[in-house]
């Protein structure tokens, strides 16, 4: 009989660490493991049937808010005694990938029985304001209150378990045979959007503050100065979304500006792509760059990103300090590099991808290679290094 694995987040949207989460579940043998899933109610639930195909199933806890503290504790004691029999609990482990409140939720999944408790760090940064503050206290002993510290990289882990936590690298990973280079999708995708022997510049996130598309689209104006046959598209949706087609109109770009809302597969788009741009404020480690590497996609990130991303030679890094210009000086020598057409950009990127597709594939960024960890890590053999 498979043993279950509770994951914790904040929803089942297309989300990263809901994505990274999923390329697990799928590669997974669920005849040993299968997943059920804890979220916050009235998220989004794009994955929730793909869920229940798989043999999971999805739970949900009511929304966190400092001044429902204890309405929430009593929601996560009721969950987990639902799912607790004479003091064993359903699940070998409980993963919790949202750290916020994982100093709540997780000792009381270890006070209904369950063997195993991961608090699982995905973000090195916190939004500004009342908010971040609330999240950094909520996380103060969150070291203590866990079986295991996982930490997508070294910032996102001494971010949310301090400095000199025992925590264990383990990078967000992608079903790299996913995002194999594929001509025929790149250019599908370029003509539904007339897109033509224009430079595609593209940006996969969430409208939110950590992602700073409102530099993303001043970079873009920049560079559509110096090079006007340029787009930019923007991958995602999010709550800052209005402002930012607000902010195109603003600087005169909204007609090269492309919003697609949320997209899957999202690797076509990857594929029409000619460079990745993605300054964000603050990451744990964006799987979206690592999908970019994953299609052979030239990328200019910030310097505020963890260079544990960079596990190819396609990935420069910027710091936000420096103005668009600068950064869209750095975007136009990177295009000399890809060729004046879309067909010698497909060329480079078929090269590219050709070099770096086996070392990518046998790497702890396949999630291929990482499915013996996890199922060490979940309680099928003792070892758990």
């Amino acid at each position: 009989m498979a043993i279950r694995v509770l994951q914790v987040l904040g929803t089942v949207g297309l989300g990263g660490a809901e994505s990274r989460v999923m390329d697990i579940f799928r590669h997974l043998d669920r005849d040993r493991i299968v997943f059920d899933f804890l979220v916050t109610e009235g998220t989004a639930d794009e994955y929730g049937s793909e869920i229940e195909q798989l043999g999971g199933r999805v739970y949900h806890l009511p929304a966190f808010r400092m001044y429902n503290y204890n309405k929430y504790v009593e929601a996560c004691k009721a969950f987990f005694a639902e799912h607790c029999e004479n003091g064993v609990s359903e699940y070998a482990a409980v993963h919790g990938h949202m750290t916020s409140t994982a100093g709540i939720y997780l000792p009381i999944a270890k006070s209904f029985g369950v063997p195993l408790t991961i608090a699982h760090a995905r973000s090195a940064g916190v939004d500004p304001g009342l908010k971040g503050i609330c999240t950094k206290w909520l996380r103060r002993d969150l070291r203590n209150r866990c079986d295991i510290m996982l930490a997508c990289s070294d910032e996102a882990g001494e971010a949310v378990f301090g400095k000199g936590s025992d925590f264990k690298f383990i990078p967000n990973a992608v079903d790299m045979s996913d995002f194999a280079y594929d001509e025929t999708l790149r250019f599908e995708v370029r003509d539904r959007y007339g897109i033509g022997d224009n430079l595609l510049i593209g940006h996969v996130g969430s409208f939110r503050y950590a992602k700073n598309h409102e530099f993303v689209l001043e970079v873009f104006a920049s560079l559509h100065k110096l090079e006007p046959k340029t787009k930019l598209m923007l991958v995602g949706d999010g709550e800052l979304r209005s402002k930012m087609e607000e902010k195109a109109r603003e600087l005169g770009i909204a007609d090269d500006v492309i919003f697609t809302g949320d997209k899957k597969p999202i690797s076509p788009y990857y594929q029409a792509f000619d460079l990745f741009l993605f300054p964000s404020r603050y990451e744990g480690m964006p799987g979206t760059v690592v999908e970019a590497q994953a299609t052979g996609l030239p990328c200019l990130i910030s310097d505020a990103i963890t260079s544990q991303v960079a596990f190819t030679g396609m990935v420069k890094a910027m710091p936000l300090s420096r103005p668009a210009d600068r950064w869209a000086r750095m975007l136009m020598r990177m295009c000399d590099l890809c060729g004046s057409t879309a067909a010698d950009r497909a060329i480079t990127r078929g090269n590219v991808k050709t070099l770096s597709g086996e070392a990518m594939s046998k790497s702890m960024y396949d999630v291929r290679q990482q499915v013996e960890f996890y199922e060490k890590l979940y309680g099928l053999s003792d070892d758990k290094e």
